[in-house]
């Protein structure tokens, strides 16, 4: 098994950055996909970026490509995701999630962080 901890996130103003990390326990990060969900009020929950097991290839969501990069740091076992140039609409609940595979899952991943606030002000 393996526990994921997200950082604290926090109350930014729009065209702001924040980096939030994902810091794995009990398991080493590299032997899984890792992606980061968001959920706003109101909305189902979506994944934002992920990043493979293997290669380290990076998938983004068209509403934050160019914006946020997902990264890894195997030596801290953790994984970033690095938020840019933020719109209220990237107003959410942020999850990280790790599956045992290659890529991450739209729903079924297998073990989940707690969530982290991220809130955006115009």
């Amino acid at each position: 098994q393996v526990q994921l901890v997200e950082s604290v996130g926090g109350l930014v103003q729009a065209g702001g950055s924040l980096r939030l990390s994902c810091a794995a326990s009990g398991r080493t990060i590299s032997s899984y996909a890792v992606g980061w969900f968001r959920q706003a009020p109101g909305k189902d929950r979506e994944i934002v970026a992920e990043i493979s097991r293997s290669l380290g290839n990076t998938y983004y969501a068209d509403s934050v490509k160019g914006r946020f990069t997902i990264s890894r740091d195997n030596a801290k076992n953790t994984v970033y995701l690095q938020m840019n140039s933020l719109k209220p609409e990237d107003t959410a609940v942020y999850l990280c999630a790790a599956r045992w595979g290659d890529r991450i899952a739209q729903v079924n991943n297998h073990y989940w962080g707690q969530g982290t606030q991220v809130t955006v002000s115009s």
